[in-house]
């Protein structure tokens, strides 16, 4: 089994599709006002927004998209206007992760694993 794609709920899908656009994803289906996916730059993996009447209560979702180069990408998106709640730092879990919420307030973590994302100290074998 392989995951194909992440799906996430948006109450304005052509104004999430500028916002993703500018995370650096790429627009692959554009079906106004319903439905948007995208491919990611790296990997096999697809993201897609889909249209609701209400968003969800409570923490909502949450979307981790790794980066080899985070503190660079973390800089490189902030010159483009993108806010960052929490800036990278290191995660007990072994992680480097940054922190931003995307125009519906799903929770996106920008991270860094490595060999750990995998293969953590901690790994069931």
């Amino acid at each position: 089994m392989n995951l194909n794609q992440i799906t996430v709920p948006s109450i304005n899908v052509e104004n999430a599709i500028a916002f993703y656009e500018k995370l650096g994803l790429q627009l692959i289906v554009k079906s106004l006002p319903n439905y948007a996916r995208f491919e990611c730059p790296d990997g096999n993996s697809t993201f897609s927004i889909h249209l609701v009447d209400k968003l969800p209560q409570g923490t909502g979702v949450y979307v981790y998209f790794e980066c080899d180069n985070l503190d660079d990408k973390v800089e490189l998106l902030k010159n483009k206007g993108v806010k960052f709640d929490q800036e990278p730092i290191d995660e007990k879990w072994l992680w480097r992760e940054a922190r931003l919420k995307d125009l519906d307030g799903n929770q996106l973590i920008l991270f860094f694993g490595g060999e750990n994302r995998l293969n953590p100290p901690w790994r069931i074998t």
